[in-house]
């Protein structure tokens, strides 16, 4: 309760009036003027009114005292066991502190950062947050939830931004132990079909049991080798980068009984395989204007080596001039299709016929290098419908059209089929979508009968133009005419020539993007993106399998022709495994080497050196005998200045908060006109005596 005043004068004429009362008081005194104490007491009455004393008394209401509590939500919080223990600690939590009305808990759960690509546990980070808008003279204390795996602690407790109690509840049990793998050296980059080594080492946290640990390595979810490494000991292995692109060689170690977990006990290495110039061998049966087209394509691409023979002069051919004259190099026939043919990764017969230059015997060289998994890629002038055809050769066994022995002679604008609309060999060429398509004609088709494979693009009438097909391990692919040049030219505008003629040549390759039928992922951040390439109809949605082992069915969307997607946003990191039917295909989301799953062995010591300098608590939430069973909480006036072995301390604020002010003018109402009154009346009777 205090006095303020609220003056009806400003102060300056107040002291003036003042003054002038204290002046002539003390005058009446000295001279002795009868009635001067009673005149001078009345004056004060009527200068204090004028002042307007108020007694003032403040309402005010006591603060809660702020405890934040922090539920590691964490990954290595996902075991059954401790999601369970976590669940029961915070319900006996929440029960004990709703015992205690000045107390406000604040429960914020701690999950991984689903930004992060490398998931780690911050709890301090989520305590920093929950605590920005509290002063630091309302914090109690602080409680962590948690397996005591923590990325973010402080280096002290002076850190921390208050002077309160921090306590931790430990879930796990004692002596736990887990076994985990993890790789120590390995290249990102490797050749294709070429020697890699990789060095990897099984580690055992908490009591080992010993032994030899049994390791299993998949690459690309093919089992590759099966591997004894011995724990906390490093292990190389050798290995083969089998295709270009994204390659995931996986390493899993064998579970034991008793583990914490079997998250851990495998992990990804994520090679990217780079292939060494492909080779191409291409044949120009004669020379003719759309050689160029595709010796142009093939020496512009950077990865390809390309060995490129016209034949100029037929073994027919007699004018005279003798061999020694001539400056014609000799077709090499043993060297390239006996000797090197399998160096070869495509061979090209441009417009070419048997006209005796190869061997009979050859022609079953090459089908049989196409049936071992080689390409070929036969472009088809008027020759291949006459009786010197390739395909009345050996050849024929593996080519999916054989020639009518007619030529199709209408102008025709190439344009895709059904098939064509969906194969990614021709999906979306440029100007397809347009009626006509918006590129130029061309004049002239072989005619064959209803071929094998896949015809993606059609001529006139709907007669094949381009058909795709397999044959044994290899691929086969005819393009029916020889007109490509023309778009090349630029006639009537042109087209896609180099667009084609590269998917073509890829596709043969087995490059993964081309595949008809393939299932992709990656990753972007914590979004899981997935690709279905079919030229079939709905393959139906993906099945998306966790890193924990739970499985989630995701729906599929036509993005355009033969293309499907969906974008998943996951709460987990580790490899995932996708399926649609019989695809299959694997990813890794976050970083390999994530610190969450380093270690999974539950821990008092990581806040223990804070818990002393703070006079706080760490216990395991688990008893001897399994049940969860907390220790009591002890509200503390002031600074706790000892810690309790049995007890979370809460140190109870004393701050306030003003709700309102209560007034009360001392000369306003009935008391301050009877004072003036009495001053008044006593000054009067005194000049009336």
């Amino acid at each position: 309760m205090t006095i303020g005043f609220s003056p009806f004068l400003p102060w300056a004429v107040l002291a003036g009036l003042a003054v002038i009362v204290v002046l002539a008081s003390a005058l009446g005194l000295w001279k002795g003027v009868r009635g001067t104490l009673i005149r001078s007491l009345a004056a004060i009455a009527l200068l204090g009114a004028l002042a307007n004393p108020i007694l003032m008394q403040e309402d005010r209401e006591q603060l809660s005292t702020v405890v934040p509590v922090i539920i590691d939500r964490s990954q290595s919080q996902q075991t059954p066991e401790r999601q369970a223990m976590t669940d029961e600690a915070l319900a006996q939590l929440k029960d004990r502190l709703s015992r205690f009305p000045r107390i406000e808990p604040r429960f914020i759960e701690a999950k991984d950062d689903e930004d992060s690509d490398s998931p780690s546990t911050r709890l301090f980070s989520a305590l920093s947050s929950a605590i920005s808008d509290v002063p630091p003279a309302r914090i109690g204390g602080a409680i962590f939830i948690s397996d005591g795996q923590i990325h973010d602690l402080p280096a002290s407790a002076e850190t921390l931004g208050f002077d309160a109690p921090l306590h931790g509840l430990i879930t796990g049990k004692e002596n736990e132990f887990d076994r985990r793998i993890e790789i120590v050296r390995a290249p990102r980059f490797g050749l294709v079909n070429q020697d890699q080594e990789l060095t990897f080492r099984v580690r055992d946290d908490g009591p080992s049991p010993g032994g030899a640990a049994n390791v299993t390595v998949r690459m690309n979810g093919a089992e590759i080798a099966t591997l004894t490494a011995t724990p906390g000991q490093d292990t190389p292995f050798t290995f083969k980068v089998p295709r270009g692109g994204n390659n995931v060689l996986e390493f899993t170690v064998a579970e034991l009984p008793g583990e914490v977990t079997a998250t851990n006990n495998k992990t990804v290495h994520l090679i990217e395989g780079i292939r060494e110039n492909l080779r191409v061998l291409l044949v120009s049966g004669e020379p003719h204007a759309g050689e160029r087209a595709w010796r142009n394509l093939l020496k512009s691409d950077a990865s390809v080596d390309l060995v490129h023979f016209t034949i100029l002069r037929p073994p027919e051919k007699q004018d005279g001039t003798p061999i020694n004259e001539l400056s014609l190099i000799a077709f090499p026939t043993r060297e390239l299709f006996v000797e090197k043919i399998n160096d070869f990764d495509l061979i090209i017969f441009d417009r070419y016929q048997h006209r005796g230059v190869l061997p009979i015997l050859y022609y079953d060289y090459i089908a049989q290098y196409v049936q071992k998994g080689g390409a070929l890629l036969i472009a088809a002038g008027p020759e291949h419908a006459g009786e010197d055809s390739i395909a009345m050769t050996p050849l024929a066994t593996v080519l999916p059209a054989a020639p009518t022995g007619r030529m199709d002679e209408a102008p025709f604008y190439p344009r895709l089929s059904e098939a064509g609309k969906k194969h990614p060999v021709t999906r979306g060429l440029d100007g397809a979508t347009q009626e006509p398509p918006n590129w130029g004609r061309w004049f002239r088709t072989v005619d064959v009968d209803p071929p094998q494979g896949q015809t993606v693009m059609v001529g006139a009438d709907n007669h094949p133009l381009l058909v795709l097909n397999r044959a044994g391990e290899g691929r086969v692919a005819m393009l029916l005419s020889d007109q490509g040049w023309l778009w090349a030219r630029g006639f009537e505008g042109g087209g896609p020539h180099v667009q084609l003629y590269r998917r073509i040549a890829h596709w043969l390759m087995k490059e993964p993007t081309l595949e008809e039928e393939a299932l992709t992922a990656r990753a972007a951040g914590r979004t899981l993106e997935i690709t279905r390439q079919t030229v079939g109809d709905d393959p139906g949605p993906a099945t998306v399998k966790y890193p924990s082992g739970r499985t989630e069915q995701v729906p599929l969307s036509l993005t355009e022709p033969g293309l499907y997607r969906a974008e998943q946003k996951v709460d987990e990191t580790g490899l995932f495994e996708i399926e649609n039917g019989t695809l299959s295909t694997l990813v890794h989301i976050g970083a390999v080497d994530a610190p969450e799953f380093k270690a999974m062995v539950s821990t008092t010591d990581t806040l223990k050196p804070l818990a002393a300098e703070t006079n706080g608590l760490v216990t395991r939430v688990a008893s001897a005998g399994g049940s969860i069973d907390l220790a009591p909480i002890l509200p503390v006036r002031g600074v706790v200045r000892s810690a309790d072995p049995g007890r979370m301390a809460i140190r109870m604020t004393d701050e306030t908060v003003l709700k309102g002010i209560d007034t009360l003018p001392l000369f306003a109402g009935f008391l301050g006109v009877a004072i003036l009154l009495f001053a008044f009346a006593s000054m009067w009777w005194r000049e009336g005596r």
